[in-house]
């Protein structure tokens, strides 16, 4: 079980690499959403996760996202906290995603906006959504091409049922600090100029770049991201 304090301490400790690296950049920390990655962890996490404050959490796999949420409902039921679908989403689970979650982040094909948005229409609901652009090159990685993003992204704006919300993009891990300046930055700076550079519908709502881990916020921060995704930071390992 999660100790209070230790998790008040790992809590405070994110926020303050949030916040350095923010500054560091030139931007309001404020402007960094933190969601807590509940994946893999009991049920217990996610309480003790909200009565610290945290506020956005993200899940992996529908079912487990499905299961923890009907538990603590997210916004989509009227909580007060909201739910991340961060992993990859499999057509023929489209409709518990587009009932539960608050934001899908793995868009990656037009045949899963189609059956996301069809099942969030049918629901009543206009879901937000994410593009996951496939940014280390990665075959293991899912995601569209970067030079495929934006023709995505304008069908996902005109899709009955979806919001285009913005983009997310995973980075190839770092082994050493050189890494990281070559591989991990020059990844999260191509997301954030997909993200910059677009033009087409549904711009207007475009406010979430959502690159940046555990291991990598800082780079990711820096570069534009707008949204972190941090377990082990927060929880320990799994």
């Amino acid at each position: 079980m999660l100790d209070p304090s230790d998790l008040a301490h790992r809590i405070a400790t994110v926020h303050e690499a949030i916040a350095s690296a923010a500054t560091a950049s030139g931007r309001a920390p404020e402007a960094i959403t933190l969601v807590a990655v509940t994946k893999t962890h009991p049920v217990e996490t996610v309480r003790a996760a909200l009565a610290a404050g945290l506020k956005d959490l993200g899940e992996n796999r529908v079912q487990e996202m499905v299961e923890k949420a009907a538990a603590y409902p997210g916004g989509a039921a009227g909580g007060e906290h909201r739910w991340h679908l961060i992993g990859a989403l499999q057509r023929n689970k489209a409709r518990d995603a587009a009932l539960t979650a608050d934001l899908v982040h793995g868009v990656d094909s037009l045949r899963l906006a189609e059956a996301l948005g069809a099942r969030a229409a049918d629901a009543g609901r206009t879901l937000p959504a994410l593009v996951q652009v496939n940014i280390s090159g990665e075959a293991t990685k899912s995601g569209v091409p970067p030079d495929a993003a934006h023709d995505l992204m304008t069908a996902v704006a005109g899709m009955p049922g979806l919001r285009l919300t913005g983009v997310m993009g995973i980075a190839a891990p770092a082994r050493d600090n050189a890494d990281a300046e070559q591989i991990v930055r020059p990844a999260f700076r191509r997301l954030r100029a997909l993200f910059d550079t677009y033009t087409g519908p549904g711009r207007e709502h475009l406010t979430v770049v959502s690159m940046g881990m555990s291991d990598d916020l800082r780079l990711a921060i820096e570069e534009g991201s707008t949204l972190v995704r941090v377990g082990t930071a927060l929880f320990g390992s799994r």
